[in-house]
């Protein structure tokens, strides 16, 4: 019992200052619940996420809080590590479902983890906002199905980031790729979304070869010999974790020069500093890239940093997805005038008031679900993402026109 209670106030004086000072909440709060991988080697875009969003929890409630009717009520988070497994996954599902006064949830990282428990959710009908990822199936395995969707996504999905990257290989003037991919549900839906991408794209590049690798494993060799036997000028990559390190520093290895494109994990801290030098060039699709070009992106950059104590996001599209998600819940909860979770659903779909975030001020960015049309829950669209490159340990923009568009949008 000591080692239990001492293990509890160790994580207590753990927490940044500005999470650990924020007073205790009694039944008078908007109960929001965090859920994601906050161990284990999705870490980096699941801590990145809550700790995003719990930035924007504090200056909400410094203000006082979300007006609601004729009182302001504060933001409770309730966090839940999935820990990137599904059966806990679902099983943080069903707990947050039997909760009546729950209003809603933000957050998930995992394919497999939405996959495993978002019928829970749905059941109840909670409000929920998917951040920072989770894989096109996440949200296509309502299609046709559900006919009142409570569920919400609140990132560029796969079928953006394909596209992007397939544009990005071809623009370079590449005609033959390798196709490698992690064997989760996000690696293969992700193989599948490039697939789509190259044939709608009119066959501009021909895949040479196409290798899978597992959670866990850290040598590539035997897949990136075969790609580059195959003549493969670039890889197309998608994977969550530090196997992409892998792939990096093993392409190196046997002098493979062909570039590494794929999708916007490539940012996370886990690649970056686990591949080195090995990870520069890299690129991928980015919906924030640490640069204080704004003056927005300066204060949400700072603030995170002086919260954290870091001198880099380990995930920063995932903090500021975050962060933004939780202004987007909270104008829901204001325009709904209740906590009730069914009527924050049906705000979200139909917000009035543009909220204004640090990915971009966001404008209508659901409309009411059509069972025929996953895009209705979908808030990101193409012009919300950019391509991002790694370069000496940090993430920058790849085109500086880019740059120059996003800091001149606000």
């Amino acid at each position: 019992m000591k080692r239990i209670v001492v293990s509890l106030l160790l994580s207590w004086l753990a927490m940044p200052a500005v999470i650990r000072s924020a007073p205790a909440f009694g039944a008078d709060a908007v109960k929001l619940a965090i859920t994601g991988p906050f161990t284990g080697g999705s870490a980096p875009m699941g801590v990145s996420m809550r700790d995003g969003a719990k930035l924007a929890i504090a200056e909400i409630n410094a203000k006082g809080g979300v007006a609601v009717g004729g009182a302001r009520l504060k933001i409770e988070a309730i966090e839940r590590d999935d820990e990137a497994k599904n059966e806990r996954g679902a099983l943080i599902a069903q707990e947050l479902a039997a909760m009546t006064d729950l209003a809603g949830i933000i957050g998930t990282v995992n394919t497999g983890v939405a996959m495993a428990g978002d019928r829970h959710i749905e059941e109840k009908g909670i409000a929920k906002i998917i951040t920072p990822a989770a894989g096109s199936a996440s949200m296509t395995q309502w299609v046709g199905k559900a006919q009142d969707l409570s569920i919400f996504r609140f990132a560029a999905n796969d079928g953006i980031q394909s596209e992007m990257v397939v544009e990005e290989a071809a623009k370079r003037g590449f005609t033959k790729v390798a196709i490698l991919h992690d064997a989760t549900n996000y690696g293969v839906s992700g193989r599948d979304d490039l697939v789509k991408q190259i044939k709608k794209q009119g066959d501009k590049l021909t895949v040479v070869a196409t290798e899978k690798f597992n959670i866990g494993d850290k040598d590539m060799t035997a897949q990136l010999l075969r790609a580059r036997a195959a003549g493969a000028e670039a890889i197309l990559i998608w994977a969550i974790g530090p196997e992409l390190a892998a792939v990096a520093n093993g392409r190196v290895k046997i002098g493979m020069t062909a570039p590494l494109i794929g999708g916007w994990t490539l940012s996370m801290s886990n690649f970056i500093d686990n591949a080195g030098k090995n990870g520069d060039g890299a690129l991928m699709p980015q919906t924030f890239i640490e640069d204080p070009i704004t003056p927005k992106a300066k204060a949400f950059i700072a603030a995170y940093h002086k919260s954290y104590g870091v001198t880099r996001i380990p995930s920063a599209v995932s903090a500021a997805q975050g962060y933004d998600a939780v202004y987007l819940f909270a104008a829901a909860v204001k325009q709904a005038g209740s906590t009730d979770t069914h009527k924050i659903k049906a705000a979200l779909e139909d917000l009035k008031e543009p909220v204004s975030g640090v990915i971009a001020t966001w404008q209508h960015p659901f409309t009411r679900w059509d069972p025929a049309n996953v895009d209705t829950h979908e808030a990101f669209r193409r012009q919300n993402a950019v391509m991002g490159m790694v370069k000496d340990g940090r993430v920058v923009f790849a085109h500086e026109e880019d740059r120059k568009r996003l800091a001149a949008e606000k």
